[in-house]
């Protein structure tokens, strides 16, 4: 790894706005760390440092970036997101193929030179509050490109012809506008054709949106989430560059997720093992909700210190929010009594009626 002197230059030289200097020591880092073997960290490091070296230009043929007007309004928001990726917490794989798309959009210019192009539309598949939509706002912070979010409910109208005329408009923006656009729950919009529920305009919606990802060349990023991978058309999902699938965190994600959003507090004495068994089957935004409940009530009893007492309280009152701590017979399933190792894999349905806990 690289030395302390390294790197104190390294961050010497990015405070100081020394950009020629910064670029020389990280190549430098970059060739020690292949010397010894640690090749893809060295491919991150000169990806990355030729990556500041060449900042995204901005291309003459597009429009000044600008709140949404007229019709484009009442469906597409405009939002300057101040996340990062690394304000996401995720699996390595993912994290990984989500910075490399960052490298991608800003070496550009380095891919076309060579008659490739950096993939542009991502798929985004996994339960609620896992991140989907955080990454997004993520990777729209990473490049300081504006988001715009596409809302479908003001999209999709029961008159014929009238969704794929307002699809036209979003698309002609993604192709004028460089921003990231966000298709979110995106199976309102792609579900499988030919179902026992499937009615006409539906298909030519659809079909419609297939279109409009064909034809579309511009510099934006297009990235579309969605809960129900399987419900969506096989068409669709060939038109995205990148599909990635999100899970409900394991135990090191809950406690990376629970110890950010607690720093502050005293959480010296907690029984971690305790903790991430109560919280496996909940979300990261579940888990982060939990955290800030049990801070919360600290803050108000006039406490510094979070207790796993705290923890386990904020947690359970979580899952029986989101319809998690009861059996169809109105007790807590043996799962979530049980004292021992506790394994929950369920996904929560989205019925608010019926909800599962498989252990």
């Amino acid at each position: 790894m690289a030395s302390a002197q390294q790197l104190i230059g390294l961050i010497k030289s990015h405070a100081e706005g020394d950009a020629d200097r910064f670029f020389d020591l990280a190549m430098q880092l970059s060739a020690a760390e292949d010397q010894k073997g640690h090749t893809r960290l060295a491919e991150q490091l000169r990806l990355w440092a030729e990556a500041g070296q060449r900042p995204t230009k901005p291309l003459s043929n597009l429009t000044p970036i600008s709140a949404p007007r007229g019709d484009l309004a009442q469906f597409l928001a405009a939002s300057y997101p101040s996340e990062r990726l690394k304000d996401v917490i995720l699996p390595e794989l993912i994290e990984d193929e989500l910075a490399h798309i960052v490298v991608e959009q800003k070496l550009r210019e380095k891919l076309e030179s060579k008659g490739l192009r950096p993939r542009r539309r991502i798929l985004l598949s996994g339960p609620p509050g896992t991140g989907k939509t955080l990454s997004a706002h993520g990777l729209a912070g990473e490049l300081k490109f504006p988001l715009f979010t596409v809302m479908l409910h003001g999209l999709i109208t029961k008159f014929m012809g009238e969704t794929a005329q307002k699809l036209k408009l979003v698309f002609e923006s993604i192709k004028t506008t460089r921003g990231v656009y966000l298709f979110d729950e995106i199976d309102a919009l792609a579900a499988a054709r030919g179902d026992g529920n499937d009615v006409g305009e539906a298909r030519r919606v659809l079909n419609s949106f297939l279109q409009f990802l064909d034809e579309d060349s511009g510099p934006s990023l297009v990235i579309a989430t969605t809960n129900l991978a399987e419900i969506l058309d096989r068409a669709v999902l060939r038109r995205f560059d990148l599909v990635l699938s999100y899970e409900l965190p394991d135990e090191a994600s809950i406690r990376q997720a629970l110890e950010r959003r607690l720093i502050g507090f005293q959480t010296t004495n907690l029984s971690w093992k305790k903790v991430t068994d109560c919280a496996i089957g909940l979300s990261t935004a579940d888990v982060v909700a939990a955290a800030e409940d049990a801070a919360r009530r600290a803050v108000l009893g006039d406490c510094e210190q979070i207790t796993t007492t705290d923890l386990l309280g904020s947690l359970e009152r979580r899952r029986s929010l989101q319809g998690l701590g009861r059996g169809v017979d109105g007790t807590r399933p043996t799962s979530l009594r049980s004292a021992g190792n506790r394994r929950v894999s369920s996904i929560p349905v989205k019925s608010r009626r019926r909800r599962e806990v498989i252990e």
